[in-house]
């Protein structure tokens, strides 16, 4: 009989409150073994990333005790969870693009020596690291030629570097490719098989069950139940995490599609940093048809979204709504004309925060709401209390400051301002990014419903599932240039994945053939 691992962590009764009114952990007990991977479930806002930022010491706990090796410790900030061994990897990587990779993993290190010889070093032990873990990282390549995954993999080896034994890692897989997942979780065996601890927060139930040996559910800030992933299943942990089964079934309604409503042709749009794509980019999209745009971040797809609504820059081509040459139309002539946007940020760009649920109804109406000059109140009162009981919305009531909504259902504002104004084409860009599986699910309902209402839909995500779930054809993009366009039937991860990592389609369709 095998003896159960030894507990490496302990939080006990942590609390965590800010100011008088929000109790963002109430008394949560969580430990964590040496040599497992623990996956942390919660919808948003149940906690997590609070009780993560506790343990990585950007906050101190209200109240409770953290012990590591059974040892009482106190993690004031960052340096003291590095010193005690914890490191954490952020989705948003914290990487110099124009240093190298050695000049990123020894800034800020005081225990190699100075000049030539500490990056001589820096550079042996990184070599010695990635190939201990199958990391494969040039210590010598700069951090802007390099992809996300590879990315990923240097924000790893810093913590190795720092000999750090417990990693936590958030949304870890939200930018790769299926392919880049498949080495990450490699990489994360190995460690495991090194006696190393890991968190992985995450909303993918299919690589909770895929990688984790306990998973742990939050909800409402306690700690619901811990459990071996080897003992339950996606269902089990759904129905701990919002309280009640999810039904994510579509019903996708077939009909006969009359001719393209949106038609591109030849578009060439600026770069984030000016420059031109690749190549030209030319497709069409049907009423009662999703367009799915898959890609890792950063592929030109916000860019195309941005220069169809009007906000970017066009250097060349045309864009036909409904035959009608919007391409040189204004934002809201183009609202106008039937178009609806929904970009990914929907804190910055997507609502103003510092107004009302009511008041952010009214953005970009035109004169909807006042034909006569003065805001007809009453009757955005109306279809604010109508987007807040359709949609879900946690608030009070529509005089809510939408800032203070928490980003599930900040969403669920700006898809419902959107969606409730019955668009022609309705522009979609990372609609569920970071969204609890109850969030999705509506969101999924309502995309799916306004599809089958006859309006045309270009949908761009990096989630493979959400793309698949949703889009009747895929177009994968890659360096700003689309690499093919497959019938949702034909579509697979692998396909699409080799296609995200730069493989035309026939590429894909053909390992054999070398791009």
């Amino acid at each position: 009989m095998t003896s159960e691992p030894s507990t490496f962590l302990r939080m006990a009764s942590i609390t965590k409150r800010f100011g008088a009114s929000v109790l963002a952990n109430d008394r949560v007990d969580f430990d964590l073994r040496q040599g497992e991977v623990h996956a942390l479930l919660g919808e948003n806002g149940a906690g997590k990333s609070t009780l993560m930022n506790i343990l990585y010491g950007l906050y101190e706990p209200t109240e409770g005790q953290i012990e590591l090796d059974g040892l009482p410790i106190s993690l004031r900030d960052p340096a003291d969870a590095i010193e005690y061994g914890i490191g954490m990897i952020h989705q948003e990587f914290m990487l110099i693009d124009s240093f190298t990779v050695v000049e990123n993993i020894v800034m800020g290190t005081t225990t190699l020596p100075e000049g030539a010889e500490r990056t001589s070093a820096a550079r042996r032990l990184v070599r010695e690291i990635s190939a201990d873990y199958g990391l494969h990282v040039d210590p010598d390549a700069r951090i802007e030629d390099m992809s996300v995954g590879q990315r990923q993999r240097v924000e790893i080896l810093k913590l190795l570097f720092r000999h750090a034994k417990l990693l936590i890692l958030d949304e870890p897989t939200a930018v790769l490719t299926p392919q880049e997942t498949d080495a990450l979780f490699e990489v994360l065996e190995r460690l495991k098989a090194s006696g190393h601890a890991i968190v992985i927060v995450t909303h993918k139930m299919h690589e909770v069950m895929a990688i984790s040996d306990r998973v742990s559910v939050m909800r409402g800030g306690r700690m619901i139940a811990t459990v071996n992933t080897a003992e339950t299943d996606e269902k089990s942990l759904v129905r701990l995490m919002v309280g009640r089964d999810l039904d994510m079934h579509l019903d996708r309604e077939t009909r006969d599609r009359d001719g393209p409503l949106l038609e591109v042709a030849g578009l060439v749009v600026a770069r984030r940093d000016g420059s031109k794509p690749a190549e030209p980019a030319s497709f069409s999209i049907r009423r009662g048809e999703i367009l799915g745009f898959a890609g890792v971040d950063g592929n030109g797809q916000t860019e195309l979204i941005e220069a169809l609504f009007g906000l970017g820059t066009i250097f060349d081509g045309n864009i036909l709504l409904d035959d009608r040459d919007i391409t040189d139309l204004s934002c809201l002539d183009r609202r106008n004309a039937g178009l609806g946007y929904i970009p990914p940020d929907r804190r910055g760009v997507g609502a103003q925060v510092t107004l009302s649920i009511e008041d952010n109804l009214i953005l970009g109406s035109g004169k909807s709401y006042s034909p006569t000059g003065f805001i007809d109140r009453h009757t955005v009162r109306n279809d604010a209390d109508k987007v807040i009981d359709r949609f879900d919305i946690k608030a009070p009531d529509a005089d809510f400051i939408s800032g203070n909504l928490s980003g599930g259902n900040l969403q669920k504002l700006v898809l419902g301002r959107e969606v409730s104004r019955s668009p022609q084409l309705l522009l979609i860009e990372q609609p569920t990014r970071g969204l609890d599986v109850g969030a999705i699910e509506l969101i999924w309902a309502e995309i799916m419903a306004l599809r089958n209402a006859g309006a045309a839909i270009l949908l761009a995500s990096t989630e493979l599932e959400e793309i698949m779930a949703l889009s009747d054809r895929i177009a994968v993009m890659f360096e700003g240039r689309i690499m093919g366009v497959v019938p949702r039937a034909e579509a697979d991860t692998q396909l699409l994945g080799a296609m995200m990592a730069g493989r035309t389609l026939e590429q894909a369709r053909d390992p054999q053939v070398i791009p």
